[in-house]
């Protein structure tokens, strides 16, 4: 089997080429990165590994064939994160998206696997399944339940399997970015004694980046049309709590000084995944 990634030089599309060479046999990976010098060195000397330079931006035209017309797509990349709130979302990233999947869906793409966000919900607490109506709140969660509707739309007039895998909160080892884990694991790696964050009442839903490239690997080899699924524990937990949880399991000399920021206010308070469909097609495939 073929398995293109588009964003494979992001932190989950590291983990994922990680996984798949971990667990797949006999399967060819063909990493679609902008710039191929940001990929670890490990992960391109592999043999099961190709690298592909090319923009989706600014696809070539014959970008399926350039990909090695692969049996599966997974497609992890978007521009314009963390910043949930710009107009970019939808203005630029949200055409592009869908310019570049269609044309390698119409030059003969057979399964797509894409991933969306959690933020697709809008501002609905609670336990959140894929069976609600969405309502996003924000430009990011408007554009990527956009493309999803588009995408559908599209398996109306071209034959596709789709899989809209929603991430909900990911953490581990060598992440970047705003993301609390890393922002605790600098704080801890400067010597600070105190770690700034909100009161930490807010319920989340948190998987370790492993067991999401785990999941993410295992429904793509399906080849299913599978729809939206949640990718998430199911299981709320603080964020008080979490970080105390980290922090205890790591053995760190850090206090935290608990209601320093407010509240962020594109999410609701409570909020996490169900995965009952998660849990059903891991049972098919184990």
């Amino acid at each position: 089997m073929k398995i293109a990634i588009t964003g494979a030089n992001g932190f989950v599309g590291r983990n994922l080429i990680k996984s798949i060479q971990q667990n797949a046999i006999d399967t060819e990976i063909i990493a679609v990165v902008r710039n191929s010098n940001s990929l670890d060195t490990d992960t391109k000397v592999n043999p099961t590994l190709k690298i592909i330079q090319l923009d989706i931006h600014n696809p070539p035209s014959d970008t399926f064939e350039k990909i090695g017309a692969p049996d599966v797509l997974i497609h992890l990349a978007w521009d314009g994160l963390p910043n949930y709130n710009s107009l970019h979302h939808f203005e630029t990233e949200l055409p592009k998206q869908y310019e570049f999947l269609s044309s390698l869906i119409r030059d003969g793409l057979k399964s797509l696997f894409i991933t969306g966000t959690c933020f697709e919900y809008g501002m609905q607490s609670g336990e959140l399944d894929e069976k609600m109506e969405f309502n996003p709140d924000n430009p990011y969660g408007f554009a990527k339940n956009s493309l999803r509707k588009q995408l559908e739309y599209l398996q109306r007039e071209v034959c596709f399997n789709l899989t809209w895998a929603r991430l909900f909160y990911i953490y581990g080892d060598n992440q970047t970015g705003n993301s609390i884990f890393p922002q605790l694991k600098k704080a801890v790696k400067n010597g600070d004694t105190t770690f700034n964050m909100s009161k930490g009442e807010q319920l989340r839903d948190y998987l370790d980046i492993k067991q999401v490239a785990n999941y993410i690997f295992r429904l793509a080899l399906l080849e299913k049309n599978i729809g939206s699924i949640n990718i998430c524990s199911g299981t709320p937990i603080s964020i008080r709590r979490l970080v105390e949880k980290w922090i205890d399991i790591n053995s760190w000399d850090i206090k935290l000084n608990l209601g320093y920021y407010p509240y962020p206010t594109y999410e609701p308070l409570a909020f996490w995944g169900n995965n009952s469909k998660l849990e059903t097609y891991m049972v098919i495939n184990p």
